[in-house]
């Protein structure tokens, strides 16, 4: 598809525009959200209770007149409370598959770490494949297909921490924080009649969003930039910290999503400034700290941007092939 980087930035406007009507003073949060979804990403938010987290995920779904389904995750919950069930019909004497919530374009996993292993498993072939296996035949989901899943960083009793294949699925880890005290009184005033959301509308359409999400797959990223992003998750693999590393799946996870930015900013080629801000939330949720680095509470974001600091930036003319 030709690329019209004007057509992908007004979309990414507009649907940044809209998020922040109801999603207050959280530009950054909302930027990373855009870009995960134009690149077909799935977003992982990691934060305190009451920020917003479910309010970001509803809000998405909102401006893009998209299907959406919230599943709470508790212990008790079983796979096909996720994926469906196929049901016996006694008068056609067939098996018929009843869809579950996962059949939706925009799905929340909230606090999806409540969740037993064996129910988070339940992902795993819908969030890489964009189809689920249920009785052994297979259902494709519909497009455009996020998931948004929220834990809680705090309160770990009854939780089951998400391993290491279900991180690495998640194209970032975002959070959101606590706003400023500005942005918390004018949360008030707009809430104070009807919650914003109530009178949210679509901004965009399916078509847009497909069009965009093929269009940013041919920004240009120079040679330098993408041996800049290799090496970078190579570091994550040395790191004396570190147990286990980046995947491959993260260098492309950071090649697409710095493909994404530069089209938010209403350029045709990445810039390595583009990785260097999108790094820690790309790739800190794919390093598994060493027992000792632990011990020592040292974060996997720390050894990001260790590395961020330390890696030589390419430099030159990274608009063309030419350096």
């Amino acid at each position: 598809m030709p690329l019209d980087i004007t057509l992908v930035q007004e979309l990414a406007n507009k649907l940044k525009q809209n998020l922040n009507q109801v999603i207050i003073g959280k530009e950054t949060p909302i930027a990373l959200t855009v870009v995960a979804f134009l690149c077909q990403g799935h977003l992982l938010i990691e934060d305190v209770p009451g920020v917003g987290k479910t309010m970001l995920a509803r809000s998405l779904a909102a401006s893009l007149g998209c299907t959406f389904k919230r599943i709470q995750f508790t212990p008790d919950m079983l796979p096909s409370d996720v994926t469906g069930v196929s049901i016996y019909n006694q008068n056609t004497h067939e098996f018929e598959f009843r869809p579950g919530p996962l059949m939706a374009q925009v799905v929340l996993a909230d606090e999806i770490n409540r969740a037993t292993p064996k129910t988070q498993s339940a992902l795993l072939e819908a969030m890489e494949e964009r189809q689920m296996t249920v009785d052994g035949m297979t259902h494709a989901l519909p497009v455009p297909f996020m998931v948004m899943a929220t834990q809680n960083p705090i309160e770990y009793e009854g939780t089951f921490p998400l391993p290491e294949a279900q991180l690495d699925r998640f194209l970032m880890r975002i959070d959101l924080g606590y706003t400023s005290l500005a942005n918390e009184i004018k949360i008030l005033e707009e809430q104070q009649l009807i919650h914003p959301i109530m009178e949210l509308k679509p901004v965009v359409t399916s078509e847009e969003v497909l069009n965009a999400q093929n269009m940013i797959k041919s920004i240009y990223v120079s040679e330098p930039v993408k041996r800049y992003i290799v090496q970078m998750v190579r570091e994550t693999r040395e790191h004396p910290e570190v147990f286990l590393g980046a995947s491959p799946r993260g260098s492309l996870s950071l090649f697409r999503a710095g493909q994404a930015m530069a089209a938010l900013d209403g350029r045709d080629f990445v810039l390595p400034d583009d990785i260097k801000m999108l790094a820690p939330y790309v790739l800190s949720h794919r390093v598994v700290m060493s027992p000792s680095a632990r011990l020592a509470d040292v974060s996997s974001t720390r050894i990001v941007k260790e590395i961020l600091d330390t890696l030589p930036v390419p430099a030159g003319d990274l608009g063309d092939g030419d350096l």
